[in-house]
């Protein structure tokens, strides 16, 4: 598995929350439901995304834009409309004035909103439900708000796919609706990764460098092997010493560190597979015994894996996260 496919990866939608909104002027929303991430898009008309720490955004139909939790925005028809309803955790919805409108302006299959008709505003939102969706090594490289223009990703069938079957109630409709979100969101990652000055993690970006590609990506296709500096470093043809100095200095830190975080990345997402042991999980990513792996996990992520599993939140040593900033691509 090399960086770009660990990267993308990340994004598994269980049981996400989608909606269509539907709206007349003037509209605002206040979103302070903590979700890591959120992909919005509209469908009919514009609308301003307003991030707390930013400038407004005008989104057209067709654009996708996607915020990074657990930051709250606000999206409105105009950036002096003043907020009628504020989303909250568990997606309820209340008025300014504390009157609870979840189910009063629901409006049929996932939609919702203060028109029956077509409304000067369609709005299609995803929601991922819970960090573990997502991979915190993403959510601590993305920045706050991306937008991914229509012009510059092409016409995107996803878009539309996905509001067709959102008024839908099949089988099986949610896992299609849970996969469409994540092809929809990696291919705004995709088009980040891709844009030269859009602040991609130093670690993606490193996959082009003589020295530090090659052993990036002899880290993530085989994270079992008992690597060394001087194993690596003989495997990429530079010396030992060579390889410690540029991989800490084009990464931001030592092979071994990184090899260390990479793995117990890889660990937190096997045992959440129904099937897994700590034993056969501590062997796939490189660990001695499931009380070696234990340790690390406990030591750098603040619980055993088994609590993990149980459904914890671990903390995790990683970089810390973006900063609060816009990326527009194709600007």
């Amino acid at each position: 598995m090399d960086a770009l496919t660990g990267l993308l990866e990340g994004p598994k939608a269980r049981g996400a929350f989608l909606l269509r909104s539907v709206f007349n002027p003037p509209w605002a929303l206040r979103v302070e439901d903590r979700a890591p991430i959120s992909l919005v898009t509209m469908v009919h008309g514009d609308a301003w995304v307003l991030p707390d720490h930013g400038s407004p955004v005008l989104i057209r139909p067709g654009d996708v834009a996607v915020l990074r939790g657990p930051d709250a925005y606000t999206i409105a028809d105009a950036p002096g409309t003043p907020v009628q309803v504020v989303v909250g955790p568990e997606q309820r919805c209340n008025t300014t004035d504390g009157e609870d409108v979840t189910e009063s302006m629901a409006l049929g299959v996932r939609t919702w909103g203060d028109t029956m008709g077509q409304g000067s505003a369609v709005m299609l939102s995803g929601t991922y439900q819970a960090p573990s969706e997502v991979g915190r090594r993403l959510l601590n490289a993305l920045p706050a708000l991306v937008v991914r223009p229509r012009d510059a990703g092409g016409h995107d069938p996803l878009v539309a796919l996905l509001a067709q079957e959102m008024g839908r109630e099949e089988p099986g409709q949610e896992l299609v609706l849970d996969r469409l979100l994540d092809l929809l969101f990696v291919s705004v990652l995709r088009a980040w990764l891709a844009e030269p000055s859009a602040g991609a993690p130093a670690w993606y970006r490193a996959q082009s460098d003589p020295t530090v590609g090659p052993a990036l990506r002899l880290l993530h296709e085989n994270p079992a092997h008992a690597w060394t500096v001087e194993s690596l470093a003989r495997k990429v043809g530079v010396s030992r010493a060579g390889m410690a100095r540029r991989f800490a200095a084009v990464v931001g830190e030592p092979p071994m560190a990184y090899l260390a975080t990479w793995r117990l990345t890889l660990a937190a997402d096997l045992l959440r597979e129904p099937d897994a042991t700590v034993s056969t999980v501590a062997r796939q990513v490189g660990y001695s015994s499931a009380f070696a792996l234990s340790a690390a996990f406990k030591r750098v992520r603040g619980m055993s894996p088994q609590e993990y599993r149980t459904g914890g939140t671990a903390k995790e040593a990683l970089p810390p996260a973006a900063p609060s900033r816009t990326v527009i691509l194709g600007r």
